[in-house]
């Protein structure tokens, strides 16, 4: 396997969850805006679909291998929103505060509280490749309204995780990278590309 792989997100926080699973393995990661790509259209209802044209997009215009993920937050009672626009779920320019004023909004009076976050995880050896490998991980929680916590970014201060008594920006990143459901993902496809 080439041990250069470019990331299809110009996201530092993922950024550095990746580098931080993947570098052990001696993979080189690079970010998509060192190459100049600019960000593929999402225009897709689910993550698989999103995640498999990013990671097309920054193979066709850097020649590499590409990896992409797509994921977000998902809540029972809002019907799995804001889902694959949880990025954007406030609407643009991109703001986690609004995002999460909006989630926080939106739940009011709304008892159950739950919700997950899903990522999905596409590697493609090339733009064409006919079987790019496929993995994804959930990790499930409740939203709460009062944000808690300094680490991580977009929904973590919200999101809490009742066995641990903490939310996801109170973990170590070395707790989160172990739990998350980008952790999950990305340790059963580095198992799949073994």
């Amino acid at each position: 396997m080439n041990k250069k792989i470019v990331l299809a997100s110009n996201n530092q926080g993922k950024l550095k969850e990746f580098y931080q699973i993947l570098a052990p393995l001696g993979i080189t990661l690079y970010s998509q805006s060192e190459f100049q790509v600019p960000e593929a259209e999402e225009p897709y209802p689910s993550f698989v679909e999103n995640a498999l044209t990013k990671a097309r997009h920054a193979s066709r215009l850097t020649g590499l291998p590409a990896l992409a993920d797509d994921s977000g937050i998902c809540v029972n009672a809002l019907n799995g929103a804001p889902g694959v626009i949880s990025a954007r779920y406030s609407g643009e320019p991109k703001s986690d505060l609004r995002n999460n004023q909006k989630l926080i909004a939106d739940l009011a009076g709304i008892a159950d509280k739950s919700a997950y976050y899903y990522c999905v995880l596409v590697f493609v050896r090339s733009e064409f490749d006919p079987q790019p490998v496929i993995a994804d991980g959930v990790w499930p929680g409740e939203l709460i309204a009062d944000a808690r916590g300094e680490n991580g970014f977009g929904y973590d201060p919200h999101f809490f995780l009742p066995a641990l008594g903490k939310t996801v920006a109170e973990l170590s990143a070395e707790q989160k990278n172990q739990l998350s459901h980008r952790g999950q993902a990305l340790r059963a496809l580095v198992e799949k590309l073994r």
